[in-house]
């Protein structure tokens, strides 16, 4: 392995391990859907981290403390500040709109990705990467439209989820790139399950024996998502293999049709085939 951290690009095995990732993360947008119906937003949000922590322990520990040693303590705390935002505005949007067209919203967030690249180096960004992102951006507007004028509380949420995970997706490709994937994973969850538990106590309500099957599936499919990932951008860079994010979306509509019959209207098809579009566009962009 060199030197700097990267890893030889294998845009195959990066781009499997990605839609794999987001095959996963559509389950956890599920279940957080189900498990909504019985325990808070705030619960589902500390007890996915809370679990997911527990069994990252010991495997990061296992070399000893040496093994999570960190340098980059602040981009740890990016990572897991706007990953805990992201999820916690995806949980509550998926309570207040339809599980398919909040995970649209959120799943805007490579639309995002040139003005968090350009914030952060202020380096120059292509004209095609603009053109890209307001492709996207129009299919957003279309998505929006059926729902009538105006932005409701679950649309605002979604949207400021993308925000969030723009951030957090960029923060995990500069990580990647010289920390260990376990040792990304500890900090992620660690400092996630900290970021949770005044959300949770404030959000409290108590959980019945009927929800504990949904919460235990939510935590597992939350824990193999964020290895995933993980895996997948130290193997390719967050730039080749974005377009792969939108087989999320693709995932949740299948879902969110076959178990809560929400089929998709012909003017929401075409505003994600925009979203997906434009997110192409400004992805090859930004590669060349």
């Amino acid at each position: 392995m060199p030197a700097s951290g990267h890893r030889p690009d294998n845009l195959l095995l990066g781009a499997g391990l990605t839609t794999a990732a987001f095959f996963c993360v559509a389950l956890v947008g599920a279940l957080a859907k189900v498990s909504g119906q019985y325990a808070s937003t705030g619960v589902l949000l500390l007890f996915q981290n809370a679990l997911c922590f527990l069994f990252v322990v010991p495997v990061a520990l296992r070399s000893g403390w040496p093994a999570v040693r960190t340098g980059r303590i602040g981009l740890h705390v990016l990572r897991a500040a706007t990953g805990t935002a992201c999820w916690y505005a995806l949980f509550f949007a998926i309570t207040q709109i339809p599980l398919a067209k909040a995970t649209l919203l959120t799943y805007s967030a490579p639309l995002w990705m040139p003005l968090v690249a350009w914030a952060v180096t202020r380096q120059r960004v292509a004209a095609a990467t603009w053109i890209g992102a307001g492709i996207g951006f129009l299919g957003v507007a279309l998505v929006l439209r059926p729902e009538g004028d105006g932005f409701s509380i679950g649309e605002v949420s979604a949207l400021a989820g993308a925000l969030f995970l723009a951030v957090a997706m960029m923060s995990v490709r500069w990580l990647g790139a010289t920390e260990p994937m376990i040792r990304v994973l500890f900090y992620y969850f660690l400092l996630s399950t900290v970021m949770s538990v005044p959300i949770a106590l404030v959000d409290w309500r108590p959980i019945p024996a009927a929800a504990w099957m949904w919460l235990l599936a939510l935590g597992f499919a939350q824990l193999a998502a964020q290895v995933l990932i993980v895996v997948a951008y130290r193997y390719a860079s967050a730039e080749k293999v974005g377009p792969f994010i939108y087989s999320v979306i693709v995932f949740t509509a299948l879902i969110d049709w076959v178990v809560w019959d929400h089929r998709p209207t012909l003017l929401a098809c075409a505003g994600m085939a925009l979203v997906v579009g434009g997110g192409l566009v400004a992805v090859r962009a930004r590669r060349s």
